[in-house]
């Protein structure tokens, strides 16, 4: 579905000779299609997809703030923000503190867990209920705060 939008949003930039737009979905569209060949497989599922956009955002995320650092390079720094402004088109909205912490007590109430030592399966059932949405290290704090208030 996020694959098959991608190549959509490719088509109309090709037709719109949007030159900036097309180069950077053709790379995103290669990354998946490589990615797609490592694992044997015809399509990708879109969890998938969006591990490759939100490594391809950091990426280029890392790369402004090590340019910004460097010197004027205005027009690379443009480049770079619109191509990571186009990832977070297609990437899912990152879910808040609150729903992260309402997750992670369901969680816990569901598994039963009751002290650190549960932490770890904790962690894996949040992040699969977070779909993507949420990145380990902010939940993981707040994991252990709720597994510590426990005991």
């Amino acid at each position: 579905m996020l694959e098959e939008r991608i190549y959509k949003d490719y088509i109309t930039a090709l037709k719109s000779k949007e030159k900036a737009k097309v180069e950077f979905l053709s790379f995103i569209r290669a990354e998946l299609k490589n990615r797609a060949i490592f694992l044997k497989k015809e399509k990708l599922e879109d969890s998938q997809v969006i591990e490759i956009l939100k490594k391809q955002k950091k990426k280029l995320s890392e790369l402004k703030d090590s340019l910004a650092n460097k010197g004027p390079r205005q027009d690379i720094l443009e480049k770079l923000n619109y191509e990571i402004s186009l990832l977070e088109g297609y990437l899912p909205s990152p879910l808040s503190k609150e729903e992260v912490v309402e997750i992670v007590e369901a969680v816990i109430k569901e598994l039963g867990a009751s002290s650190l030592r549960d932490m770890g399966k904790v962690m894996g059932a949040v992040l699969k209920k977070a779909g993507g949405r949420a990145e380990p290290k902010d939940i993981a704090p707040i994991v252990k705060e709720k597994l510590t208030n426990l005991s």
